[in-house]
């Protein structure tokens, strides 16, 4: 009874090649640097309380700016001021995640890989 050489690699599944399936991996890791690079360079504008509060965000969640509109600045009530800047900066947080995330998706879309 002859004996079978192991192939190694991946239980000697045919038609895999570990070389190439490393350079596809490699690739894709490459790509995956270059669209987070290029995601967190990226602005993002969000605006609360109907456009009187707008806060510009980057992909890498660096708050560029947050704009007033002169009417919503009202000795009286900073505490209604305060709400919607944190609301507008929560939901521009929200916006350059998701936007980010389709992004990474559509590079390793179908893949089922947890965390990508």
């Amino acid at each position: 009874m002859a004996r079978r050489k192991s192939r190694g690699g991946f239980g000697g599944a045919r038609g895999l090649n570990p070389n190439n399936l490393m350079k596809q991996v490699q690739q894709m890791q490459e790509e995956m640097a270059r669209l987070q690079a290029q995601a967190e360079l990226e602005e993002y504008t969000v605006s609360a309380g109907g456009g009187m509060v707008e806060v510009v965000i980057t992909g890498g969640l660096e708050v560029r700016s947050i704009t007033l509109k002169p009417e919503v600045v009202d000795p009286e009530d900073v505490e209604m001021l305060q709400d919607l800047i944190v609301a507008a900066v929560n939901e521009a947080i929200q916006t350059a995640q998701g936007k980010v995330n389709e992004k990474m998706s559509a590079l390793t879309g179908g893949l089922g890989i947890p965390g990508l």
